[in-house]
């Protein structure tokens, strides 16, 4: 089993070249939380600590370990956190609705505690919205240049 440590960056190997994600937190009911960014490389660069101070595309929850050890992504370095992304951060969540495809009604949650808000505003549009990904919707997302406020619900 993978020991990981806060820090950790992740490589991810897309058809698009190779991505990275930062280990940022570990919560006890979803595991793993990854600070996700949108650059690609052809090669893995020399240093990770411009990109780690950046402002990650999106954040989502996911099997880190597990992917460790399958050989699904590489631990390649650590870099700290920045002071930024120490705390933890709030998501949004929803339930879509079946028959619109659409959130009626949002809610934010800080890993702790949820309260609903109905519809969001445009500052909370940018906020991850809370789930645990697999790999495949992982790499899809990144390759595709998705964000938390493009998504359509």
């Amino acid at each position: 089993m993978a020991t990981l440590r806060i820090g950790d960056i992740v490589e991810i190997n897309t058809s698009k070249g190779l991505a990275y994600a930062h280990y940022a937190h570990k919560h006890k009911q979803y595991g793993a939380l990854l600070r996700v960014f949108g650059k690609f490389f052809d090669a893995r660069p020399d240093s990770f600590a411009d990109l780690a101070n950046s402002r990650p595309v999106f954040m989502c929850f996911f099997p880190l370990s597990a992917a460790v050890d399958r050989g699904i992504v590489s631990i390649i370095g650590n870099v700290p956190l920045p002071s930024d992304a120490t705390k933890f951060p709030t998501f949004r969540a929803g339930v879509v609705d079946p028959a619109t495809r659409m959130v009626g009604v949002w809610w934010l949650w800080d890993g702790e505690r949820e309260w609903q808000v109905g519809q969001l505003s445009a500052e909370q549009r940018q906020l991850s919205i809370r789930g645990a990904w697999n790999d495949t919707l992982l790499i899809e997302r990144i390759e595709s240049g998705w964000t938390p406020e493009t998504d359509p619900t």
